[in-house]
Formats: C-alpha cells, sequence, structure tokens
C-alpha cells in the first residue's frame, strides 16, 4: 500500500478509536489524526511481530483496519495517560 492509503486509513482508524474512546483530549483533532497515523503503523507492525500475520495486506482487507483500529486505540489511551497528568491543577 501507497502512502497515502495509510494516511487515509490512519486518519480513519484515529476518528473511530477516539469514538471508541470518547472524552476531552489535550491536542485536539489534528493530534487525533497523527495519533491514527502512527496507530495504523504501530497495529500493522504488532501484528506482524505478536501474532506473525501479515495484517498489512490491502487496503480494503479487515485485517488491516482491525490493527490500524487497535495501534490507535493503544496510541490514544497512551497519549491520555502521559498528558492527561499535565493537564489537571491542583490548588492548594
Amino acid at each position: 500500500m501507497g502512502i497515502i492509503a495509510w494516511i487515509l486509513i490512519g486518519l480513519i482508524a484515529g476518528a473511530i478509536a477516539k469514538t471508541l474512546m470518547p472524552g476531552k483530549d489535550p491536542g485536539g483533532i489534528i493530534i487525533t489524526m497523527l495519533i491514527g497515523i502512527a496507530g495504523g503503523l504501530l497495529g500493522g507492525w504488532l501484528g506482524k511481530v505478536v501474532f506473525g500475520v501479515d495484517s498489512i495486506d490491502g487496503f480494503f482487507d479487515i485485517s488491516t483496519w482491525i490493527a490500524a483500529i487497535v495501534g490507535s486505540v493503544i496510541l490514544l489511551a497512551l497519549y491520555r495517560l502521559i498528558t492527561g497528568n499535565r493537564h489537571t491543577h491542583r490548588h492548594a
């Protein structure tokens, strides 16, 4: 698959991950889209390394989409863990 297809899959996977994990994210839609693109790549890599499957078969293959969505959910959760603590202010 070409880079344009990966970007498109990542954008959609990021939106799906955001739907699966609703809530306010620091950074807005741009960060969510970037997380989706990176999550698609992470999901493809994890599918190959952990499960030994070629999860990057094609644009319309279900394993490609599942891998991209799972990778996006993982990165979104990590992003919330890391940045969530920075935005909570405690006043004495």
